[in-house]
């Protein structure tokens, strides 16, 4: 959408000469002395500034797309931003070097973590279609089956431009241009209010149903009808006059049902036009790249399911409980229990003091003492000393979450962010409440962790292990499930030095629960465009993985061929890929309601193809070594910081998910064939587990 000519901002006079540093579509970083011309809104409607530049080294015409300082402080506007960027580096990575390059604008490159981020393009090819009047019957073909072809190509990438009109339609006298790729959007995400009238068909226009590639069906006919007669069509129905134009007739025959599932396809459209292109054009584009490695990951899950479950399992992915009361020290690892003669609080001054709870008779006073209080644990006298807060002794099993990583991958952040998303009542949709375990200490993890990143704030790395040389937990909740039953959750959340060491300071990981594996991507993945964050933060990339993941998978208990404690994967600082298929996809994915095993397995699938493609399988060793293992996307802070802040504020995406699936895993989310099926999918009709004898098989084959 664009209220001037592109072709008439390319002419203007350069004035305002710069020198920008940006990324360009292949991913290496470029800085270039370049000349601009004067700032026009590119569409009243939206945030988003167009200026005609010059890059001086090459003497290249270029179009550039910004938002201002202010504009960019709003989270919607840089999301447009990113959308475009998106559409735009997908297209380029798809469709260069084809024939069908030129159907779209063309990326020189971009800088999206900027105070005032920016794209560049080639310069535009041809004039605005609203700035023609009536075009000539010859044209028209051309034209349609250009916008046609287009329409075609982005439905094969799963892509709907919503903003199709007579300005973002570009002519040449030949050839169309299609811009406007801020309204693109995925086929099957919920319609949202996009577009003008006639143009955006009237679904689109209520915000009804789901995106579908027949809505630019629809604004496509509405962009030709006004070609052909210079005038808008009716907002909600077929022209009354279409008949009297038979080429526009017979082309575009459905193209304005009111409903999108009776309209045509974009290639049922095209082949009316060119008999046989829609499947042309699906044989030209590249294949997947990750198509066998996402065949592998269905083979591994297949194993999985023929592996024997350890004994004893009680059904929940989760080892049995413990008889009278008995706990085990998340620290110390032995069993341990309530002994109000042990107890103490705080005072003042951070210093524990004893507490006797014998003479306090009022019921509800004792309880909110309790629930503040701890509890010293003197289980292993040989052991440093350490206590428990009292309610992680009086509601059942507690449930330990580690974080696993190296240093600087972002563990902290994304614990802190992950902790956050469930006191704002993330876990609500699924059946959860939650509580603090010790009301002091949740009030100083939010003063000192959730509220400086939400802030803007970047967080000090994990601090390394004391002198007593034992983890422990940073924050700990009380989860109560759909049934009522509670669970005390612990979160620990180490140093990536301490993670690497082979001392006794790593013993407690024998009675962890469930574990996060955070990828950092500027270790992980060799792309070039990872090179700059690499560069900031002296990196190298490390095809041999991380080595705290191989420390921690070796100091676990193992009982067969696999390890059973639950297990997610978490590609990190995802907002670092958010270009790259298939993280964009999924980090476009609205934050679920419910748990759909099928799409926890597809995501699953998706990333472990791209680890295992650019990363190899060093990085996908927890995956390998654990039974039940999900694999996710997640950004933290939704961009990169900049001088120790993040210019836009710290934006979670998906940080919840892999919490969600260890919950699922551990039975607190009940899920559609249970905790087995969730995490490894249901044993196909025909396809048995082994009998005992062949057990050890199933073993050999997977090594």
């Amino acid at each position: 959408m664009t209220s001037t000519s592109h072709s008439e901002l390319v002419e203007s006079k350069s004035s305002q000469r710069t020198t920008l540093a940006f990324t360009l579509a292949s991913g290496r970083r470029r800085a270039a002395p370049v000349r601009f011309g004067r700032t026009t809104r590119r569409d009243p409607l939206l945030p988003q500034r167009i200026r005609n530049g010059l890059l001086d080294d090459e003497g290249q015409q270029c179009i550039q797309v910004r938002l201002t300082a202010t504009d960019a402080g709003n989270p919607a506007a840089r999301a447009l931003l990113d959308v475009e960027a998106g559409t735009a580096l997908h297209l380029h990575r798809v469709l260069d070097n084809t024939e069908y390059a030129a159907l779209f604008p063309r990326i020189i490159g971009y800088e999206l973590d900027a105070a005032e981020p920016f794209l560049l393009y080639a310069a535009p090819r041809g004039i605005a279609a609203v700035h023609t009047h009536v075009m000539s019957a010859t044209d028209q073909r051309v034209l349609a089956r250009d916008l046609l072809l287009a329409l075609c190509l982005l439905d094969g990438q799963g892509l709907v431009l919503r903003g199709i009109s007579p300005a973002t339609v570009l002519w040449d006298g030949a050839s169309v241009q299609l811009w406007g790729l801020e309204g693109a959007a995925r086929a099957g995400r919920p319609r949202t209010r996009w577009g003008r009238a006639p143009y955006c068909s009237p679904e689109q226009r209520r915000g009804e149903g789901r995106v579908d590639p027949r809505d630019a069906v629809w604004s496509t006919a509405q962009v030709l009808y006004q070609l052909v007669t210079g005038r808008p069509g009716p907002s909600d129905r077929a022209p009354a006059d279409l008949g009297e134009h038979r080429v526009l007739a017979e082309t575009l025959r459905g193209a304005f049902a009111p409903l999108a599932a009776d309209r045509p396809t974009p290639g049922r459209l095209l082949d009316r036009l060119a008999p046989g292109t829609a499947r042309r054009i699906t044989l030209s584009v590249p294949a997947d790249e990750t198509h066998p490695h996402r065949t592998a990951f269905d083979h591994a899950l297949h194993l999985k399911r023929l592996a024997p479950a350890p004994e004893p399992h009680d059904g929940s992915g989760a080892s049995p409980g413990r008889s009278n009361g008995e706990v085990l020290c998340p620290y110390c690892l032995e069993t341990i229990q309530l002994d109000l003669g042990s107890l103490f609080v705080t005072d003042s001054r951070m210093q524990y003091q004893p507490l006797d709870v014998s003479g306090i008779g009022n019921p509800l006073r004792r309880e909110d003492l309790m629930r503040g209080a701890v509890q010293k644990c003197t289980a292993d006298p040989d052991f440093p000393e350490h206590f428990i807060p009292v309610p992680y002794l009086t509601h059942g099993r507690p449930l330990t979450v580690a974080m696993i990583g190296q240093s600087s991958t972002g563990k902290s952040h994304l614990l802190t962010q992950m902790i956050a998303e469930i006191t704002d009542g993330g876990l609500e949709p699924f059946g959860l409440k939650w509580q603090s375990v010790n009301p002091e200490q949740h009030a100083r993890f939010v003063r000192e962790r959730v509220q400086p990143l939400r802030n803007g704030k970047v967080l000090d790395h994990t601090g390394a292990l004391g002198l007593d040389g034992f983890a422990r937990f940073v924050e700990s909740l009380l989860i109560t499930d759909a049934r009522g039953r509670v669970r005390p959750v612990a979160f620990f959340d180490l140093g990536g030095e301490d993670l690497v060491r082979t001392d006794a300071a790593l013993r407690f990981l024998l009675g962890v629960d469930a574990m996060v594996f955070v990828v950092d991507p500027a270790l992980a993945l060799p792309l070039p465009y990872l090179d700059h964050a690499r560069e900031r933060w002296g990196l190298e990339v490390n095809r041999d993985g991380d080595l705290a993941f191989g420390t921690v998978l070796d100091r676990l208990p193992k009982n067969g061929p696999y390890l059973d404690v639950a297990a997610a994967m978490v590609l990190g600082k995802a907002d670092l890929l958010r270009f790259q298929p298939p993280v964009d996809r999924w980090l476009g994915e609205a934050a679920p309601t419910s748990l759909d095993p099928a799409l926890t397995r597809e995501e699953s699938r998706d990333v472990y193809g791209l680890l295992r493609h650019h990363a190899g399988k060093a990085w996908l060793r927890p995956f390998d070594a654990i039974r039940r293992c999900t694999l996710h996307v997640a950004s933290a802070t939704g961009g990169q910081e900049n001088n120790g802040r993040y210019p836009a504020g710290a934006e979670p995406r998906r940080v919840l998910e892999p919490m969600l699936s260890l919950l699922a895993m551990h039975g607190l989310i009940e899920v559609p064939g249970g905790a087995e099926a969730f995490a490894m999918g249901e044993l196909p009709v025909g396809e048995t587990a082994p009998s005992p004898e062949a057990r050890g098989t199933v073993g050999e084959e997977k090594r």
